[in-house]
């Protein structure tokens, strides 16, 4: 009986896995195909959203929940700054150039 709960708990990481495997491809290619640097953001966002899910699925598998928990809240911590610093800089680009081309971006200075 308690062999059946670990499958379906293994299960359920797997599935888990692969949706998680799905964001990270889909922010990876939102961010490799497309020159605009708010979808570029947009990407990351995914990228990292996929990384929290596969986190809470691992610590919900293991039985270490509290340790995953303070793994994600970093986690979503670093990603705040950082999408703050990246807008900052989106915000500076759209200014200077008047448009979101990641391409122009080299004429940024200072």
């Amino acid at each position: 009986m308690m062999n059946e709960g670990i499958n379906l708990g293994q299960q359920a990481f797997g599935e888990y896995f692969i949706i998680s495997v799905m964001l990270i491809l889909t922010g990876f290619y939102c961010i490799w195909v497309t020159h605009n640097l708010i979808r570029i953001l947009i990407g990351m966002e995914l990228m990292t959203k996929g990384v929290t899910l596969i986190l809470a699925a691992a610590g919900y598998l293991t039985g270490n929940t509290g340790t995953s928990q303070a793994f994600i809240i970093t986690l979503i911590v670093m990603e705040v700054v950082i999408l703050v610093a990246a807008s900052g800089v989106v915000i500076g680009h759209f200014k200077k150039c008047g448009n979101l081309d990641a391409r122009q971006m080299n004429k940024l200075k200072g």
